[in-house]
């Protein structure tokens, strides 16, 4: 294969693979869109549970005191009918003493039955709200969900063209090639293969040594950059764009980022990359 036509499909593969990595990273954080939404239904049904043991609790206080307030109206009534047969003044203070109690015990009950009546008639309607509410959060969150499997379906369709395009652009490079340049891309925001204009990177617009820059022009080998790592290819400078190595020294390593600097220790090995700023070429078959 002709470095010219090597140079070419590493530019189509770069396209392909910055749009891979794209939609790979939408994949990965599409559940994410809905972790809210999803969060926010799981604590109204937590809620609603809890409002519902609460529910069965009062209900049960209300059964409790319309049993006992029977027990009172009973008691009461029983006292009632006692009077037609008390002969002396002893039984009567005592069974009006107990008509009272069950009276009065009574009145409490109601009062407190009534109160609890409207608490559980309350907690009912705001438990029918809430399940309303949950019944419309959960068509919502499936609706969603759907639009979200839908775009998913896109993207793995789209990721199927993509790896598909990236196989031919592929073939006839070293593999050890590809790997470096996808973790490259990975690593540089989608740009693994930039232009030399002049002697000067594009990528990262440090000027290399002129030596180093010649190679480039002579377009024999792949050359990766020994400041930013990505493949160089030569390009002439258009009219009006100036040639920084009349500005300052060649191969200056000043305006070196951190991040470039660490970028050969960090992502790749040692016997992948000289660090004594010699030129890496690779020959390709």
């Amino acid at each position: 294969m002709e470095m010219s036509e090597v140079f070419d499909n590493l530019k189509e593969l770069q396209d392909i693979l910055s749009e891979k990595y794209s939609i790979e990273a939408k994949i990965e954080d599409a559940p994410k869109r809905l972790s809210t939404q999803e969060e926010d239904l799981q604590l109204k049904k937590k809620d609603f549970i809890v409002k519902s043991s609460l529910y069965d609790e009062k209900r049960k206080l209300v059964g409790s005191l319309k049993t006992k307030l029977a027990e009172a109206i009973a008691a009461r009534e029983k006292g009632e009918k006692g009077m037609d047969s008390i002969t002396t003044h002893r039984e009567y203070e005592a069974l009006q003493k107990e008509i009272d109690e069950a009276s009065a015990l009574e009145q409490q009950i109601r009062k407190d039955l009534q109160k609890e009546e409207k608490n559980l008639a309350e907690l009912n309607e705001s438990l029918d709200n809430d399940r309303k509410n949950i019944d419309s959060s959960v068509e919502d969150y499936n609706a969603g969900l759907a639009v979200l499997d839908s775009e998913i379906e896109g993207h793995k369709s789209r990721l199927a063209e993509l790896e598909s395009k990236e196989k031919q652009y592929e073939e006839g490079i070293d593999p050890d090639i590809i790997f470096k340049f996808e973790r490259i891309i990975k690593s540089k925001q989608g740009k693994g293969i930039v232009a030399v204009k002049g002697n000067v990177c594009d990528g990262c617009h440090m000027i290399l040594p002129a030596q180093f820059a010649n190679e480039v022009h002579d377009g024999e080998k792949i050359v990766f950059c020994p400041y930013c790592s990505r493949i160089l290819f030569y390009q002439e400078l258009k009219e009006g764009e100036q040639e920084y190595s009349q500005i300052e020294d060649i191969g200056s390593l000043a305006g070196l980022g951190d991040d470039d600097d660490d970028f050969f220790d960090d992502e790749y090995d040692e016997e992948d990359f000289d660090r004594d700023d010699s030129v890496k070429a690779i020959d390709v078959e």
